[in-house]
């Protein structure tokens, strides 16, 4: 059974967060991109706590192209260290089926 994953990271703004979710779906890596509303992010980085404003960043794909979106996302998220969090899910066939035509890297 093909498996559906999520992954969560985070963006410091929505130019780039529209054009890693366009550049994602566009090369099939995420079937679809959800680009919340900024949020205020506090966190410890480098021995100082920082508060920056975030947008999360909902990536839904198959566990097949994990490795792949992984890499994709490393080498364009602006960050040093990007939030790379990796959820397995389950969905209704037809969602999941949907995902994984999307995701496909095979032509019709």
């Amino acid at each position: 059974m093909t498996q559906l994953t999520l992954l969560l990271t985070t963006m410091p703004d929505d130019e780039r967060a529209d054009a890693i979710a366009r550049t994602l779906v566009d090369e099939r890596l995420a079937a679809c991109v959800n680009v919340h509303a900024p949020m205020r992010s506090t966190y410890r980085w480098k021995g100082a706590i920082e508060v920056e404003a975030e947008r999360q960043i909902v990536i839904k794909t198959t566990r097949a192209q994990l490795p792949a979106l992984r890499a994709r996302l490393q080498t364009l998220h602006p960050y040093e260290l990007p939030e790379i969090v990796v959820i397995d899910a389950d969905a209704d066939r037809g969602y999941r089926d949907w995902v994984v035509k999307e995701t496909s890297t095979e032509t019709d």
